[in-house]
């Protein structure tokens, strides 16, 4: 059951780690009449998914596991698509909203295994970002209706 945590937790690393890429991608090259605010969201994302992958790599080292960190490591276990190229403003929008949502069903799945095996700080970890991920869904959600 360890390793099942270890494995769900690797794979939010190579998760972050693209995201925080993907929205880099995104902080730079968004143009448009929503400039200004979708490249200070993309930024504020940014810097919370630098936290977070800081923080569950260390998380896995804390009980046992090695995390993964390599790109060709992260690009194998991600369930996210890199940036294509020059999508629209508000396909961005759609595209972080969309990974995010898919994280944030991840992050559930694992909760349960942490809470399985007794791990409360892993589970809190979990809960909190799951919290935030429910934030940012309902505002993008709101932005690109």
């Amino acid at each position: 059951m360890m390793e099942k945590l270890f494995k769900g937790l690797n794979k939010q690393v190579a998760n972050l780690s693209v995201f925080f890429t993907k929205l880099h991608h995104y902080h730079w090259y968004v143009e448009g009449p929503q400039f200004y605010q979708l490249h200070e969201k993309f930024e504020a994302l940014y810097d919370e998914m630098n936290e977070l992958y800081d923080g569950f790599a260390e998380r896995l080292l804390m009980i046992g596991g090695q995390p993964v960190s390599n790109l060709k490591s992260y690009l194998e276990l991600t369930s996210l698509k890199e940036a294509s190229g020059k999508e629209a403003p508000m396909v961005m929008a759609k595209h972080i909203l969309n990974d995010i949502k898919l994280i944030n069903t991840e992050l559930k799945e694992l909760l349960l295994v942490a809470q399985e095996l007794g791990d409360e700080v892993t589970a809190d970890m979990l809960i909190g970002t799951i919290s935030s991920f429910d934030k940012h869904i309902w505002m993008l959600s709101a932005t690109t209706k």
